[in-house]
């Protein structure tokens, strides 16, 4: 059994979509980020960074995603979450890793201004610029990793629960959709898997 402690709208999605698809057993518990629910002290006992997701499991607890997704696709090693060569998995990992450092903190600069500036006027500026880097970070997704029907081709695997994520973001963050036709399909094909019709309705 596992617990998963999650927000609406946060890479907590792509995790609970990975619990679905192995059939694992799991309790969910809800954080209300408007009620500093992330910040009281019986939540900092289980993730002291004060985010989401994190996983309650048999060994112990786990944060950030990329390490969520690698734990669940090894421990149900059936559902063939995880590509079987060395290489393909650092690329899976490659590709969840640019996820979290690079395209969720840019996603992030949107509100979580005051996570790089304690000068509120500082924060417009920043939110001006997601719109550019997240075209950046979508347009990199579309030419140089979304590599078939699923980010490593022809194989489901931990990396597209996460793209879905991001993909659920860019109309928000300001990016033109229809300039990334693959990338939308790819959405479009994950929302029609019967795990990802399952959890978003926690999620929206």
């Amino acid at each position: 059994m596992f617990t998963l402690y999650y927000a609406k709208g946060t890479a907590a999605l792509p995790v609970q979509i990975a619990l679905e698809e192995v059939g694992a057993e799991y309790d969910l518990r809800l954080l209300d980020f408007a009620s500093q629910d992330q910040a009281k002290p019986d939540y900092l006992k289980i993730n002291p960074k004060g985010r989401v997701p994190a996983l309650v499991t048999p060994d112990g607890i786990l944060t950030e995603t990329p390490a969520l997704m690698t734990y669940i696709g090894q421990m149900f090693k059936a559902a063939n979450l995880l590509p079987e060569t060395p290489f393909g998995l650092a690329r899976a990992q490659e590709f969840n890793v640019y996820l979290a450092s690079t395209v969720h903190v840019a996603h992030a600069h949107k509100h979580r201004g005051s996570r790089w500036s304690d000068d509120e006027s500082a924060f417009p500026a920043m939110q001006a610029k997601v719109a550019q880097n997240m075209t950046d970070c979508a347009t990199l997704i579309e030419t140089g990793y979304l590599q078939g029907p699923w980010v490593m081709g022809d194989q489901y695997t931990i990396c597209d629960p996460y793209l879905f994520l991001v993909a659920r973001w860019l109309k928000g963050d300001g990016v033109n959709e229809s300039a990334f036709p693959k990338i939308m399909a790819h959405r479009a094909r994950m929302e029609a898997r019967p795990a990802v019709q399952a959890v978003l309705k926690f999620h929206d």
